[in-house]
């Protein structure tokens, strides 16, 4: 009997494997067991041969697990593969995404320096940037995601960082990924995409340029809800930082809820491809609704950057889709009251469709003024289009649009 694999060992060679497979096996060592599944390592520490061994590797002279807040072989399963389907040397898992963003911030940049931060980005990450990066010297300078001119204006020698969500939330905008990356290069800059909305499938930022990659698993890798958890990925020099930060302060992901993204890993293609297929639908009949004034998803002509979304993203458009009613904040929550099924939460990424209004919740914490710089009006609605029968969501919306 021929025997496939040795304890300790990677699942298989897998240098020339697609997607699909990587999605499904990359990072795998099995035990001495013969695990078919992927192993929980439910321990904070680990025991070392003799004293000498423990000096090693608390050094970082020998290979190997010295402490679960940096090193835990289920993360280091999680994190191999992500890398695998992102195109990156390396990944550090963290607690969630905003601890990647945090821990990306605090690798790179010190008192004094500058970085360059999208308007149209997540509510909290502006609450981030704005109430504690501030806080410790960082200087902060919001651009319009797709001014490129604007952009280059705005670099100084100071410029560390370039940041931005493409698509952005909530109103998919988009940047030029390729036409950015040079702009920070020509900084001496990095440039940092959060790939949250289209995850690998759809989108691969460094292969456009991008120097690092952001992920909250909390959304489409989990894929239903279950686990908070994050990711930053890229070259190993810079997961080198990275990894420094995590070790030090602490912001990690635990062993549970890697194992729960590592089979969201697994089926990730499969669920983005039905999202997509859903949200397009859906939001191009949310264009044909006299209720509905517009409509934000980069999947339709109608969109402005509907082009650089078919050039940079592969097999579909996301699974969000933004839509302002007639009658502002009044006509937007009876909207939303009306429904029936769909869940009104602001947490997206799931199996289930959910419905949010940002203006009230995921922006809330912004002044109105904020608001209004980013494109959020009390209008705007939001919803992440799960994987439930087409026709039921729609029959959920056409409650919502009878309400209005």
């Amino acid at each position: 009997m021929t025997i496939q694999w040795q304890p300790g060992q990677l699942d298989s060679d897998l240098t020339e494997a697609g997607f699909d497979t990587l999605a499904v096996r990359a990072g795998q060592r099995r035990g001495f067991e013969g695990e078919h599944g992927e192993t929980i390592y439910t321990t904070s520490s680990y025991v070392f041969r003799d004293a000498a061994h423990a000096a090693a590797s608390f050094a970082g002279d020998e290979p190997g697990n010295v402490y679960s807040r940096y090193t835990n072989p289920t993360v280091r399963t999680f994190e191999e593969r992500l890398a695998a389907l992102e195109g990156a040397e390396q990944a550090v898992a963290t607690a969630s995404g905003m601890s990647a963003i945090m821990a990306t911030v605090m690798s790179f940049c010190s008192a004094g320096d500058q970085v360059l931060v999208s308007r149209s980005i997540f509510g909290a990450t502006v609450s981030l940037f704005d109430k504690y990066f501030k806080r410790f010297g960082i200087q902060i300078d919001y651009i319009t995601i797709d001014d490129l001119d604007a952009w280059r204006a705005a670099c100084t020698d100071k410029t560390k960082l370039l940041f931005i969500e493409s698509p952005s939330n909530p109103l998919a905008e988009l940047a030029d990924i390729r036409a950015l990356s040079e702009v920070a290069q020509q900084a001496g800059a990095l440039l940092v995409v959060d790939n949250c909305f289209c995850t690998p499938v759809l989108q691969k930022p460094l292969a456009l340029g991008a120097d690092i990659v952001i992920h909250s698993a909390t959304k489409y890798i989990d894929g239903q809800g279950r686990c908070l958890g994050g990711a930053v990925a890229g070259s190993a020099e810079y997961m080198k930082e990275v990894l420094g930060f995590i070790r030090t302060a602490g912001p990690s992901m635990s062993p549970f809820n890697a194992w729960v993204f590592l089979k969201g890993l697994e089926t990730l293609r499969l669920r983005m491809m039905a999202h997509c297929s859903s949200a397009m639908n859906l939001a191009q009949w949310l264009e044909q609704q006299p209720q509905v004034t517009r409509v934000y998803y980069a999947g339709l002509e109608s969109h402005p950057q509907h082009e650089l979304a078919k050039r940079q993203q592969e097999n579909g458009f996301g699974a969000v889709v933004s839509f302002e009613v007639q009658g502002g904040k009044e006509a937007a929550w009876r909207f939303i009251d009306a429904t029936r099924m769909i869940s009104i939460t602001a947490n997206l990424g799931d199996t289930k469709t959910t419905i949010t209004h940002p203006a009230s919740t995921t922006h809330g914490r912004l002044s109105p003024e904020e608001r209004s710089a980013c494109g959020i009006n009390d209008g705007l609605l939001r919803i992440a289009v799960g994987l439930e029968e087409l026709t039921d969501i729609r029959a959920d919306l056409q409650r919502g649009l009878a309400a209005v």
